[in-house]
């Protein structure tokens, strides 16, 4: 952990977040979904180098959009991470919504804001998903429903698998394995009591971060309309759960990520 680092990856962080934000509000309004993707994925991938994080990218995103992403979630990165290399609109749960300046640039981004435990909103988040697919968005979800500190997988909630089905698109499941030094780790993972603010002091002091993103085989509408939601998900879970326990491995950053 180092001062000397912090300090200035926080102030890079912060410029860089306001930055986007005026771009949210003054630009995006005028450019087209296709330049407001391409802004996205140029913010995130260089958010990712102020916070000392390499992705590295294995499997083929799908290129058929819009088409419906599912991950594992081990932190508040895991939406940036995968912007960087896919423009997506993600499902968060509503508490990011109020985090100052993250929040404010996950709404900016077109995220979907979905408040646990309330039947009424689990209908007004998939009312959105809806929207934004019949716009040509990818849409993303973290169907664990909370962070994990990234060696397992925990059960998935099948509830908007439903939207994509109904929508006639396609899913791909995504692993992300995190790594500091080159082992697997669960050092910037969010969980438990932590705050955001000491999650990034920990992100920001430190240095040999990477997230391995694996884009895993698209799972056709066609097989998830015949067998289910419940099956579709865990289908996916599956998949992905056998990426993430795999044996750890050295890892190499992607070009350009």
């Amino acid at each position: 952990m180092s001062l000397l680092r912090f300090v200035p990856r926080l102030v890079l962080l912060i410029l860089w977040i306001v930055t986007a934000l005026l771009w949210v509000l003054a630009v995006f309004p005028l450019v087209s979904q296709r330049l407001r993707a391409s802004v996205t994925q140029g913010w995130s991938r260089a958010l990712m180098r102020f916070c000392g994080i390499r992705v590295v990218v294995k499997g083929d995103p799908c290129t058929s959009q819009p088409f419906m992403l599912v991950a594992n979630h081990v932190s508040w990165v895991d939406i940036f991470v995968v912007n960087s290399v896919c423009p997506t609109s993600f499902v968060a749960k509503s508490e990011i919504r109020r985090w100052p300046l993250l929040g404010w640039l996950a709404a900016g981004t077109g995220t979907v804001f979905i408040q646990r435990g309330m039947r009424s909103a689990l209908s007004k988040a998939s009312n959105q998903i809806k929207e934004r697919l019949e716009r040509g968005h990818v849409v993303g979800l973290f169907p664990e429903g909370t962070t994990s500190p990234g060696f397992d997988v925990g059960p998935f909630h099948s509830s908007l698998f439903q939207v994509a089905i109904e929508a006639g698109i396609d899913i791909q499941p995504v692993a992300l394995r995190f790594l500091h030094g080159g082992e697997r780790s669960d050092y910037v993972s969010f969980v438990g009591e932590q705050s955001l603010l000491q999650n990034i002091w920990r992100l920001l002091g430190t240095t040999g971060v990477s997230v391995e993103a694996v884009f895993l085989p698209v799972m056709p509408h066609a097989d998830c309309f015949q067998q289910g939601r419940s099956h579709a998900a865990a289908h996916a879970r599956q998949g992905i759960r056998k990426v993430v326990m795999v044996a750890d491995q050295q890892t190499h950053p992607a070009d350009g990520s």
